[in-house]
């Protein structure tokens, strides 16, 4: 199986580009599950339930989030409205399972495409992050659940120390875990000693002509002053992030992973 994950989605300028280049992505690397975090989709700060059926509807499979997943309340009914029907987009639409027992939402969706089942995890790390359910432990249990061979990881979490132990902690145990949230790229993909795809951080898809996405001037500003300020999103020098992780069907261990970067 050709899996491809796209880092974080942030604003229209990422989903423009994701509409624009997916298509021929797909094609060019046969690609047969897309995943992709989307936390930042709705103008860099959260998803809506439309802008999660217009990514659903480009092709994406599964989608990821992360510390943003509230910041748009309409999303919470949307989780809401899925309970009780697997058959619902919703359930493909993912927040950290590490998350506070009882909030809405689901942590790992468990399905097929083209005859192969797989199993995605989103979960959240701890270090300079908000509060959350040990990582580690969570992993643990929710692997005892899982069925499929393939298990991909979108480890959402700041400090690389905690991602790359993270991704030692699980080789051998599942076929990816890639870092997002910080949207940097990183230059560190790999497979690790025992068969797991490893990077620290996909890196955002959107603009670069701004601080993490955001306008760069605004930032700046209250680096200066400390002030509150308003964020919103840059447009200038948008591009894709995302990795190529191959795997064999039978064992889930990955055999391939490959840093793409499209403007």
């Amino acid at each position: 199986m050709n899996i491809l994950f796209i880092g974080d989605i942030f604003g229209r300028p990422g989903r423009l580009i994701v509409k624009d280049r997916l298509p021929e992505i797909v094609k060019q690397h046969s690609v047969d599950l897309v995943i992709a975090n989307s936390e930042n989709a709705a103008a860099g700060f959260g998803i809506t339930p439309p802008l999660a059926e217009e990514l659903f509807d480009l092709g994406i499979d599964v989608m990821t989030t992360g510390n943003h997943v509230w910041d748009k309340r309409e999303i919470i009914e949307y989780f809401q409205m899925a309970d009780g029907n697997p058959h619902s987009p919703a359930r493909r639409l993912l927040r950290p399972a590490n998350f506070p027992a009882g909030l809405p939402g689901w942590g790992i969706y468990e399905g097929q495409k083209n005859g192969v089942g797989y199993a995605v995890l989103n979960l959240q790390g701890r270090v300079f992050m908000g509060s959350s359910d040990d990582p580690f432990r969570f992993a643990d249990r929710l692997l005892e659940q899982i069925k499929s061979k393939i298990v991909f990881v979108d480890f959402h979490a700041e400090a690389t120390s905690e991602k790359i132990a993270f991704g030692w902690y699980l080789d051998g145990r599942v076929t990816a875990v890639v870092g997002t949230h910080t949207h940097i790229p990183t230059a560190d993909e790999t497979i690790l000693s025992k068969g797991t795809a490893y990077i620290t951080d996909v890196g955002m898809t959107g603009p670069y002509d701004s601080v993490i996405g955001v306008k760069k001037e605004l930032v700046v500003e209250k680096f200066l002053n400390g002030m509150p300020a308003r964020f919103e999103a840059a447009s200038g020098d948008v591009r894709l992030c995302a990795v190529l992780v191959e795997c064999d069907d039978s064992t889930g261990r990955a055999t391939r992973i490959e840093r793409l970067m499209l403007r």
